[in-house]
């Protein structure tokens, strides 16, 4: 299996070298040649456990580890570090399945693959022969940053620097961020938003003259943000995971289609549900759920993309994004691979903040579903379902469910469901408290966790209480144009 860029007919490397650069030098994002398809029967696979799974679907896409190489990632990966062997267990509540992709270490779907990257990366290093230290840059809204953190901390060979912005995080997600231990670690708030930060963190990967500074000093730039092919892949597993789940349990008759509902802002997480169904699993509708920044309902509805409009801080802040960077890669499977087209498109977007897609390409779009939920719909999608199952999720999960509860509607389609749960409701517990109606008022934080946690008769997470006594460790504050400065500050050292 080779991969090349979305925007030139760049040379073709193999996975370790894909997942060591994380961005192709002309700027693009990789993508393997073609998609693998499966060569068992989804009633064999069925019987899978995930870590067996996970070694089947990506052994297809990583084609240059051996069995070994890629038994130990996944055993360093998916161990006790998830408080359930299941790893992502499929709860049913009302008619609809969620998958729990948040019993990782951080308490969100990151886990699910920023668990697991460290040690790709690792075992890339030495296929590669490369001796440098890999510098880890990652802008976050929240999820990416501690869930990169806690993968890369103390990981030798590594440093890893997590840029989030000031004022777009949940309280718990600040948090876990700056009280992270590790010397190879380093966190920086930012004033402006997410994609101040991320725009800046590319703007590092295509500065060749600071990359051969940082050469020269014995470093190399990699990314954790989902634009690394690395982080993609292992997401691609769980979408098979819960279909097979659903067979397994007789929930669903041998190569039925489901719908997937996906919370998305940065489109990494439904476009690996998108390359599941590409390889051959049963999926019919993907349902891409925005939040008020609905900029992704609206390309899907029209095909524009257009990014000049203002930015709003929701209670679902991992998805306050306007720069949707794994669409790229969308766009180059529904051009039928065309680099031109996906370079002319992402020029476009860079200089005048808008593109549109021919009617070609907007034909090819008829596998996805776009809707958005109001912060009003969110809250009340909580309630309702705590009022009618006693189940709280959080602010993420709960845009989904009312997107799903709004297609359905409009529909009538009752095809059996999964919901991409992607985050614990303690991550997000003061807006989950409200949504149920809970009287939060003069309690802190750490308070009112412990009352949602005994209003909805559940443990609160031991990575929450243990974030109580923890001490700050990184209070970093830049600005977006200074972001470049921090880091070679921060390297400078050496």
């Amino acid at each position: 299996m080779k991969y090349k860029s979305t925007r030139s007919k760049t040379p073709l490397i193999y996975s370790s070298e894909a997942i060591l650069k994380g961005i192709a030098e002309d700027g693009g994002l990789y993508v393997p040649l073609q998609l693998p398809t499966l060569d068992s029967s989804l009633e064999d696979l069925s019987s899978l456990s995930y870590k067996e799974l996970a070694y089947y679907i990506m052994s297809r896409f990583l084609t240059d580890f051996d069995e070994k190489e890629l038994m130990d990632c996944i055993n360093y990966a998916y161990n006790e570090k998830f408080d359930t062997p299941l790893i992502a267990p499929l709860i049913e509540k009302s008619g609809v399945h969620f998958l729990e992709l948040y019993h990782g270490p951080t308490l969100a779907f990151k886990d699910m693959a920023l668990s697991i990257l460290p040690h790709l990366l690792k075992t890339s290093m030495k296929k590669q022969n490369i001796h440098q230290e890999v510098i880890i840059l990652t802008a976050t809204s929240g999820d990416t940053g501690k869930a990169a953190l806690e993968g890369f901390a103390n990981v030798e060979g590594t440093k890893i620097m997590v840029f989030f912005p000031q004022d777009g995080v949940s309280n718990i997600q600040k948090l876990q961020m700056v009280t992270q231990e590790g010397s190879n670690t380093f966190v920086s708030a930012i004033e402006g938003n997410f994609d101040d930060a991320q725009n800046a963190v590319k703007s590092i990967f295509n500065d060749k003259q600071l990359a051969e500074k940082l050469a020269d000093k014995g470093y190399i730039l990699s990314s954790a943000n989902s634009i690394n092919i690395g982080r993609l892949i292992p997401q691609v597993v769980y979408y098979f995971y819960g279909y097979l789940t659903l067979l397994k349990e007789a929930k669903i008759s041998k190569d039925e289609n489901i719908n997937v509902v996906v919370p998305t802002g940065n489109f990494g997480n439904i476009l690996a549900a998108f390359y599941a169904k590409k390889m051959g699993l049963p999926i019919g509708k993907l349902i891409c759920a925005s939040n008020e920044n609905n900029i992704l309902y609206d390309f899907i509805k029209t095909g524009v993309y257009d990014r000049r409009r203002a930015l709003h801080l929701t209670t679902s802040p991992s998805m306050d994004i306007l720069i949707s960077s794994n669409l790229e890669r969308l766009l180059y499977e529904i051009s039928n691979c065309n680099e031109n087209l996906v370079q002319n498109l992402m020029h476009r977007l860079s200089t005048e903040g808008i593109y549109e897609i021919p009617d070609s390409m907007r034909q090819r779009l008829k596998d996805f579903h776009g809707d958005y939920a109001t912060e009003a719909e969110v809250f009340e999608a909580i309630r309702q379902l705590f009022v009618t199952e006693g189940y709280i999720m959080d602010t993420h999960t709960a845009v989904a469910y009312s997107v799903y509860q709004k297609y359905k509607k409009q529909t009538g389609d009752t095809a059996p469901t999964i919901i991409a749960s992607t985050a614990s409701p303690f991550k997000f517990g003061k807006d989950v408290s409200k949504a149920i109606g809970l009287d939060i008022a003069d309690l802190d934080d750490f308070e009112l966790l412990e009352k949602l946690a005994d209003a909805a008769k559940v443990k609160l997470p031991a990575a929450v209480i243990e974030l109580k006594t923890k001490p700050i460790l990184h209070d970093s504050l830049a600005k977006k144009h200074e972001i470049k400065t921090v880091v070679e500050n921060f390297l400078g050292g050496r």
